[in-house]
């Protein structure tokens, strides 16, 4: 991304009453949108630049209202021109839960209790109205990790089977995230901001990057959270915050279940978007999370009710890329 102002920046900034402000430039993710601290004063606030065609500010807008409605922490809007791509939001300060932990790993365990209380503040509201996250969406996803990943590692694969392996483990979740519960799709360390970081009982947690937001099932966001493909998250660390969940929500006797076909679904896919992030965007860096994430994808795949897929993996993925979990690519 070039390191010019967005065309329209200071227009917007007037016609929103920032006229005068300084206007400092964030580091950007794996999209097209752009953020923007601005600062008049004492005063601060984030514009987000998510411009069209590649971006659509508008469900960001939709889903943020929502989830404030809902009495969750989403960021305030101030202003927007969404067919410009712009929105003026609160500003969360830089307190990112993955970059907070990293100066106090002694407060992990607390961190993570207040994320997971948050989710659970979610699932007892409505489903939201979002699209459904079905069976077309999820095999949509996981295929990105034959269409990126194999071509990437020099693999042929079987792509008819891998959809009905995936089919197969998958369908049985399908009644039961009905009537379903929002998803955010991106809960994890690095869209988590820590309001209060010093408050006893973790204070309030913001979210971001939630305009993906579909209905779906209820261990979405956590497995987000517990494989989380950008910082690592211990098995004990997963397992106390699975039973944490669990005293705050009903899960039902096939939650365990659901959780681990979740979890290879988001990880597969996941390993081929870093796939397709190095290939087709030259972003090198995600290269180097693809074993963490596939390492995560392993242990769901153990579980018996993803044997269909388990044995696809074993057909057709070679032994020596299992080993060093999808690493050496590039």
């Amino acid at each position: 991304m070039s390191g010019e102002l967005p065309e329209g920046i200071m227009q917007f900034l007037r016609e929103a009453g920032w006229g005068e402000a300084v206007i400092e430039p964030l580091p950007g993710d794996a999209s097209f949108r752009r953020y923007f601290r601005i600062r008049r004063g004492d005063a601060s606030a984030m514009l987000m630049h998510a411009p069209p065609p590649h971006e659509d500010p508008r469900p960001f807008l939709h889903v943020g209202k929502w989830l404030e409605q809902q009495g969750l922490r989403a960021p305030h809007i101030h202003a927007q021109q969404a067919e410009s791509g712009f929105v003026l939001i609160e500003d969360f300060g830089d307190d990112r839960m993955r970059d907070w932990l990293e100066q106090h790993p002694a407060q992990e365990m607390r961190v993570y209790r207040h994320a997971v209380d948050a989710l659970a503040q979610l699932h007892t509201r409505p489903p939201g109205p979002f699209a459904p996250y079905d069976m077309a969406t999820y095999l949509r996803e996981v295929r990105l990790f034959t269409e990126w990943f194999c071509p990437c590692a020099g693999i042929t694969v079987d792509a008819a089977s891998h959809d009905a392996a995936w089919e197969e483990v998958l369908t049985p979740l399908l009644a039961r995230q009905q009537p379903g519960v929002a998803v955010l799709r991106d809960y994890h360390a690095e869209n988590i901001m820590l309001l209060q970081p010093e408050h006893p009982d973790g204070g309030e947690q913001g979210l971001i990057d939630f305009q993906d937001a579909l209905v779906g099932h209820r261990a979405y966001d956590l497995v987000s959270l517990l494989q989380d493909a950008r910082r690592d998250v211990s098995p004990e660390l997963e397992r106390a915050m699975l039973a944490h969940y669990a005293s705050r929500i009903d899960c039902g006797e096939d939650f365990a279940a659901d959780y681990a076909r979740l979890g290879a679904q988001r990880n597969a896919k996941i390993v081929g978007i870093f796939a397709r992030l190095w290939k087709r965007d030259g972003k090198q860096r995600y290269l180097a999370m693809i074993p963490r994430v596939w390492e995560a994808m392993e242990r769901d795949l153990a579980h018996p009710d993803l044997a269909p897929v388990a044995s696809w993996f074993d057909a057709n993925v070679p032994p020596d890329i299992r080993a060093r979990r999808g690493g050496g690519l590039g």
